[in-house]
């Protein structure tokens, strides 16, 4: 599958949709999870409900992410926090995913991670109707996920048996992101540092409306 963003750089962002690119993702989820002390061997499956995106430099995979869309047997994160997801499953309009499985190999850059965060954004809310987006995050992980992209805790720390380690369960609204990117999208690496924020490293509103239209045109 061609690549859904590429720059002049040799870097480019795809869906997965082959078992090569799953078993590529499945090696530097594994790798990574190794390298930080998880527990477990971490396979990915052909699964309707979750669309994996990787990152690829220079036709090597830097970075993956997998977005997991509710479902009636819903998602990863109900192993634990089932109450938690259900008070906002419960939201009048909301529609919740969650991302999992995310892996960033050390050789990749913060401009990378946040194109293949931005990528699932799109996915998420202009393909799939997503009103809020999950994820569980190791507690030495929590200050960035919640000063830099807006995500705020739910409930309390618990252990997370798929990885054998603590996790707190954090959620962002995609209003709040899409107003963010809005705002400091495109920016760039020096208003991140000034603003302390991720976003200004996510594609500009321009450079997102392109995205959009590609990717409604070949769904």
């Amino acid at each position: 599958m061609e690549d859904l963003v590429t720059d002049e750089k040799s870097f480019g962002i795809r869906m997965i949709d082959t078992l090569e690119g799953r078993s590529k993702a499945s090696l530097l989820i594994n790798k990574m999870y190794s390298w930080r002390g998880y527990a477990g061997t971490h396979k990915l499956t052909d699964d309707p409900n979750r669309i994996t995106l990787t990152a690829s430099d220079k036709g090597e995979v830097v970075g993956t992410l997998t977005l997991g869309l509710d479902s009636p047997i819903g998602i990863m994160a109900d192993e634990i926090f089932k109450e938690e997801v259900d008070s906002v499953r419960m939201l009048p309009g909301a529609r919740v995913c969650e991302i999992t499985k995310l892996a960033f190999d050390n050789g990749g850059s913060k401009s990378q991670m946040a194109s293949l965060f931005h990528l699932s954004v799109i996915y998420a809310r202009d393909l799939h109707n997503c009103t809020h987006i999950f994820i569980e995050i190791n507690p030495r992980h929590r200050r960035f996920y919640e000063a830099m992209l807006g995500f705020k805790r739910m409930g309390e720390l618990k252990t997370n048996p798929r990885v054998d380690a603590p996790a707190y369960l954090l959620v962002v609204e995609l209003a709040y992101v899409t107003e963010q990117i809005e705002k400091l999208g495109g920016l760039g690496l020096e208003a991140a540092t000034t603003s302390r924020s991720f976003y200004p490293l996510f594609y500009s509103p321009r450079e997102e409306r392109g995205i959009i239209n590609r990717l409604k045109n070949i769904q």
